[in-house]
């Protein structure tokens, strides 16, 4: 039997350097090809659009445009390409919003030997979160973290059907606080709701401040977890 092809996969990382060893990497063991590398947020759509690779790897922090807004384009325009965001940032917002656009992974640059490993698990069928990522997820819903160096998780976790009803946690609600909750957990500020939804910005932190008390939930992370569960 011949071998299975290799994984295709585009890189856009705005550091040259990381790009180039993160490539170095994956093609290592044979089991991974690099089709193309970017160094600009901006570069991705037509990247994906020119190589259709497997997995799409995604720098989260970029100068002209972020992974993050990078990936929501593409994920809007092909919905089941699979897009992994690799970066050294566990931050609560980028690790919510990543996995309410549809990202298959969120990984640590630190961890990228097992990089190769946890693309393959994508092509499974699987989410893959690096370890400090498990940890964060973890604490925002209340879970205890998995052990090991990372996790992987179902596809079917990835990200609801947005025709879904309500979420639970939001049956108390009022429908102005849910449409908030539903805006933040789609990774809006309090400025970029205010503006969706025609209020002041302080009549929005009263909302959250009521979302919070009725939900007993601590911040608006955690508003966005509950909202996408």
């Amino acid at each position: 039997m011949s071998a299975p092809s290799p994984l295709s996969v585009v890189i856009v990382d705005d550091d040259e350097f990381v790009a180039q060893s993160l490539r170095t990497i994956l093609e290592a063991r044979g089991s991974v090809r690099v089709a193309a590398l970017g160094t600009k947020g901006a570069e991705a759509a037509a990247l994906f659009n020119e190589h259709h690779p497997d997995i799409m790897l995604l720098d989260i922090r970029m100068p002209d445009l972020s992974g993050l807004a990078a990936g929501e384009a593409i994920l809007a325009a092909h919905p089941k390409a699979r897009i992994v965001f690799l970066t050294t940032f566990a931050d609560d917002d980028y690790i919510v919003r990543a996995l309410a656009i549809g990202a298959r992974g969120y990984l640590i640059k630190q961890e990228a030997r097992g990089l190769a490993e946890a693309l393959h698990s994508v092509m499974e069928g699987q989410i893959v979160l690096g370890s400090d990522v498990t940890d964060r997820v973890s604490a925002l819903i209340g879970q205890r973290p998995a052990n090991g160096a990372g996790a992987a998780f179902d596809d079917s976790l990835s990200h609801p059907d947005n025709s879904q009803a309500t979420p639970a946690f939001a049956e108390g609600l009022t429908q102005r606080e849910r449409d908030i909750a539903e805006l933040i957990a789609e990774g809006l500020d309090n400025r970029e709701i205010a503006q969706a939804l025609y209020l002041s910005e302080g009549t929005v932190r009263n909302h959250i401040s009521a979302i919070l008390q009725k939900c007993g939930l601590r911040n608006r992370t955690q508003i966005a977890i509950a909202w996408w569960r």
